[in-house]
């Protein structure tokens, strides 16, 4: 399984690939960051995010997406922006035809490092142990798109029998109640 991991930002939208299946040593094939001025108009920073994205996209054809699920903060601002940088990240993997799935910052932590609530160096830490980095991606952005891709192989298989198992429940429950009336 290939999986593009994004770290959505306005100024620093990290992103990172990794490829492998659960229970086997996994393999970086990439990590950086897309940046955008801190000054420049809002949709030609979504452009810039855009073609980032889409140039990952291109050269490394991932299977999946993954991408940080935006949660409330304080601070309005950062949450718009990190929301419009997310959305970009879906559009372009939808535009493709590639499943895009969301894992809030606790289940990217757990799943990388065992406690929902890890610090920046512990992720950093763990993801470099688990790809046999030499030192962790810089800057963190980039560290927290390779473990939204770790989180997303290891999780993808459970929540695929969670969800069929969902599917055959209710399609079960939908013909015992055809047979009852």
């Amino acid at each position: 399984m290939r999986v593009l991991g994004v770290d959505p930002g306005l100024t620093r939208c990290g992103v990172g690939v990794v490829e492998g299946v659960p229970g086997r040593p996994l393999t970086m094939l990439g990590v950086g960051v897309v940046r955008t001025p801190v000054d420049a108009d809002l949709g030609h920073r979504l452009v810039a995010i855009e073609q980032g994205i889409e140039q990952w996209l291109d050269e490394h054809r991932p299977e999946f997406v993954a991408v940080e699920r935006v949660f409330s903060q304080h601070n309005v601002r950062t949450v718009m922006g990190t929301a419009q940088a997310s959305a970009v990240a879906m559009l372009c993997a939808a535009r493709r035809g590639i499943p895009v799935a969301l894992h809030t910052p606790s289940e990217v932590k757990a799943a990388v490092t065992g406690t929902g609530r890890a610090d920046k160096a512990q992720v950093g830490a763990m993801v470099t142990r688990l790809l046999r980095l030499d030192a962790p991606p810089r800057p963190a952005d980039a560290a927290d798109a390779l473990a939204l891709a770790i989180c997303h192989i290891w999780r993808a298989p459970a929540q695929n029998r969670l969800q069929q198992a969902i599917a055959l429940h209710t399609a079960q429950a939908t013909a015992s109640k055809g047979r009852t009336a």
